[in-house]
């Protein structure tokens, strides 16, 4: 930085200046001062220029820098809702399977039930008709004796 050089320039100057006995005031060489002074008065505004841009920059960067970080939370929200909604449409999607085996078991136990009941009545109806069909024989040879 050109700047610091002159400041420390003028530094120098005012410290190798020849003072006034009893105070705090120096000579100075009037042309070379006013020379130091001339040469910030040139080099500031390139100094102002480059500090700007680097301003500048750096707002340009926090931005982009909070853009990013923004979109990564705003991600990892979505990421975080569909992994729960996946998980609750697992649950629901287990709980309702669950819902259809147990009505599948109970159906299969009337549809068994009813077998046994039909089947039990057929073989009544078949046992009473074996049942007159014996006595219908007896009979018959009873007569035919």
């Amino acid at each position: 930085m050109e700047l610091l050089k002159l400041i420390e320039e003028i530094e120098d100057l005012v410290e190798e200046s020849s003072g006034i006995p009893f105070g705090n005031k120096v000579f100075v060489d009037k042309k070379h001062f006013l020379e130091i002074i001339k040469e910030i008065r040139l080099q500031l505004p390139d100094e102002i220029k480059q500090a700007e841009w680097i301003n500048t920059e750096r707002q340009r960067i926090l931005a982009e820098a909070q853009q990013e970080a923004d979109a990564i939370v705003e991600n990892t929200k979505s990421y975080v809702q569909e992994q729960v909604e996946e998980s609750e449409v697992t649950k629901e999607a287990q709980k309702q399977a669950e819902q259809i085996i147990q009505q599948a078991q109970n159906t299969s136990k009337e549809i068994r039930r009813g077998a046994k009941e039909y089947a039990d009545n057929i073989l009544g109806k078949v046992q009473a008709d074996l049942g007159k069909i014996a006595e219908v024989i007896a009979a018959n040879r009873e007569e035919l004796k």
